[in-house]
């Protein structure tokens, strides 16, 4: 812990479509798999190969909001026109998720055209398996933290006047509090957030899409030379690890500045 300071949560990005921009939020309800509406959909290119930031930058200049209740999707382009509707469902297709081939249904409406038409490629909407969402790592895999410690860390190291926006790395939950990467001592533990008990598997490795603007999608970082130059020996489950990932044990609600307490072996 730094300083004797509380650890507690200082934000939270969730982002309904996987690869759009991720958004702020103050509180979220952890289930068994996940954040409801976190990376509830994710897009296909014409092979049905799953694309996101590290692939099309410009898809961090879209937004994305999901309301589970009444199944709305809304869309937001850069020019502020929204497109939102009723979520309805095609055709399954197999769709290949990172080494895994998933079955997801197509997500009729406007939305397939209007991100297609924004980033020049053809894409195709489609909703995640239920249990799954769009998530890297699966099922064990549905919440992702990082401490802002780590951030200042960074920061530090990039030499860039001492800030580096947490957006870069599109993670769940920000704790502050604790020291630089202290949260790494976390993995194979038990952490509770808020109301949530949350165990964690592994070290989240990095790639390109941390490079980019959070807004723009341009590459204006060097974030993997950077953690290559500290953290490239670092004995984690994952390469250029920068954060941590876990799974819900016991659901709940957290928000920003709950507490946040590892629990005793």
């Amino acid at each position: 812990m730094s300083d004797n300071k509380p650890i507690s949560v200082c934000g939270l990005l969730i982002t309904p479509i996987k690869g759009l921009r991720v958004l702020p939020r103050e509180e979220l309800v952890l289930e068994r798999g996940g954040v409801r509406e976190n990376r509830r959909f994710y897009l296909v290119d014409e092979r049905g190969r799953m694309v996101n930031g590290k692939n099309i930058g410009e898809l961090s200049a879209l937004r994305s909001e999901y309301r589970d209740a009444d199944r709305t999707l809304t869309l937001t382009l850069p020019d502020g026109e929204c497109i939102s509707g009723p979520v309805q469902l095609g055709r399954e297709i197999d769709a290949r998720f990172f080494r895994t081939t998933a079955h997801a249904p197509v997500v009729l409406g406007p939305w397939s055209d209007a991100i297609s038409d924004y980033v020049g490629r053809a894409l195709r909407l489609v909703e995640a398996e239920p249990g799954r969402k769009g998530v890297d790592r699966g099922s064990r895999g549905t919440v992702s933290l990082v401490s802002r410690g780590s951030l200042d860390r960074l920061a530090a190291v990039a030499g860039n006047g001492g800030h580096i926006d947490p957006r870069r790395f599109r993670m769940l939950v920000e704790i502050d509090g604790i020291d630089p990467h202290g949260e790494d001592a976390w993995v194979g533990h038990r952490v509770r957030i808020g109301e949530a008990l949350v165990g964690f598997n592994g070290h989240v490795g990095r790639c390109l899409v941390t490079s980019r603007d959070p807004d723009s999608g341009i590459i204006d970082l060097p974030t993997l030379d950077l953690l290559r130059e500290y953290r490239g020996d670092e004995p984690t489950t994952e390469p250029l690890p920068f954060g941590i990932y876990g799974e819900v044990i016991e659901p709940g609600t957290i928000r920003i500045g709950d507490p946040v307490s590892a629990e005793s072996s």
